[in-house]
């Protein structure tokens, strides 16, 4: 096996790729993984420039998608991926105008404040899309060292046993679950995606995972009970914050709308893992993994590749997260409708016996809008068990507009607004009996 040619090859990018995307280090005193401490110190190094950067990037996608639309570009139609990231129609052709629009008011400052102030569209193009540049160019560039090489492929095979009973997902799921965890949702988005492409998932699978397992990090969730002052209690927190979103995971897929997304694949053939009678997980993996490893593509193909994923996340979901975000959190902070919207959680919070139940339920939905909301409105609560409650609940509902859910939107997984606001409902009525259970224990 070791003078195959093959392992060496499936063994060296794999074992980077593992370093970079799931092995736990530290930095300031915060577990993460080494990707997004290089996504941070690339953001050091953007300093200042990160609006312009970002700015430039969005008028570019806009100005060249209005420019292929009109007249076609030649350059671009080489391309078939370009081609397609450019050719964009009806919804989605608005909304990367709006995002267009949006960044170049923020930018030269022109535009009423509801749009582009400090907790609104300012507040995602200056706070968050900096980090998600840094994240979308190494993520682009890396992600093949997990995908292209045989990785997933022998993962995969490996979890195969455990991932399809318990949760009816492939095995290779698990690895996008711990890239979430130990990083970002951001990164196991970006990886969920390429694999649904790519015929690993179907579009159920996909639309499971992006909504299920791209978990909040551990880093973001010590940011959130820090925030309600209860940071003494990350241990049982992030534990509880866990078992209940295993309980989701294991539920939520089970009932509408994800148990009526079809089982239909991106890519006429599916690449559905089944371990073939007489084998074991491991051996399989492994043939696995050195057949894709057979297959991989040289260093002049990987950067290629990694350049066009690059280009894709940036001028194709930069927008979106953009303009979705700006208009969640004109509703968040503008309008009612999240105060309206929580207000039959009352009544839940009322028979789960969490104390100042009408403050509590203000911050439900506005979670849809942004995750740490929830929180910055729940630290003006007196009972400590009622902020643990909030801040716990605000990590396991996952969905939130001004970031996952908008990478969600704007890649190939096949999910609706409406859907995505269903499964945030849905993840919150699950989670949140159980988080009130552990809470009392606690308190």
């Amino acid at each position: 096996m070791y003078k195959d040619k093959r392992f060496w090859r499936f063994l060296i990018p794999s074992l980077i790729g593992m370093f970079l995307f799931v092995t736990p280090v530290q930095q300031d005193g915060n577990l993460t993984i080494p990707i997004a401490v290089a996504a941070n110190k690339m953001l050091e190094l953007m300093g200042g420039w990160s609006l312009t950067i970002i700015w430039a990037l969005i008028s570019l996608s806009g100005i060249l998608t209005l420019l292929h639309k009109a007249v076609g570009i030649q350059a671009i139609r080489k391309s078939s991926k370009m081609d397609q990231m450019f050719r964009v129609k009806g919804f989605w052709f608005v909304i990367r105008m709006a995002g267009f629009v949006i960044a170049n008011m923020i930018y030269f400052g022109i535009g009423p404040e509801a749009i582009i102030g400090g907790d609104t569209g300012g507040m995602v193009i200056r706070d968050l899309l900096p980090i998600l540049v840094c994240v979308f160019f190494l993520a682009g560039i890396l992600l093949a060292l997990l995908l292209n090489y045989g990785l997933l492929d022998f993962f995969g095979a490996l979890l195969i046993r455990l991932m399809r009973p318990v949760f009816n997902l492939p095995g290779r799921s698990a690895l996008d679950c711990v890239a979430s965890w130990l990083g970002d949702g951001s990164i196991g988005v970006l990886l969920t995606s390429k694999q649904y492409e790519e015929g690993f998932y179907s579009k159920r699978e996909a639309t499971v995972i992006a909504t299920t397992f791209s978990a909040v990090s551990i880093t973001f969730s010590l940011v959130v009970i820090s925030e309600v002052g209860l940071e003494h209690l990350f241990l049982p927190f992030y534990l509880v914050v866990s078992f209940a979103g295993v309980v989701a995971a294991i539920i939520v897929p089970k009932i509408p709308p994800l148990s009526r997304v079809p089982d239909s694949y991106y890519t006429e053939v599916s690449k559905r893992e089944d371990i073939p009678e007489g084998m074991s997980a491991a051996s399989y993996g492994l043939q696995l993994a050195l057949e894709k490893a057979g297959r991989s593509p040289g260093v002049k193909a990987f950067f290629k590749e990694g350049v066009e994923n690059v280009v894709e996340m940036w001028f194709g979901t930069l927008p979106v997260i953009l303009a979705m975000g700006t208009a969640a959190m004109m509703v968040a902070v503008y309008t009612p409708v999240f105060d309206w919207l929580g207000l039959p959680f009352i009544f839940l919070y009322d028979l789960l016996r969490i104390p100042e139940a009408e403050l509590a339920s203000r911050t439900v939905i506005v979670g849809f809008a942004d995750m740490f909301l929830p929180s910055v409105i729940a630290s003006t609560i007196d009972s400590e068990m009622t902020r643990f409650v909030v801040a716990a609940t605000s990590v396991t509902q996952l969905i939130y507009m001004s970031e996952i859910g908008s990478i969600i939107m704007g890649s190939k997984i096949p999910v609706s607004l409406k859907d995505l606001f269903l499964i945030f409902l849905e993840r919150t009525i699950v989670t949140l009996p159980v988080i009130a259970l552990f809470a009392h224990l606690i308190f």
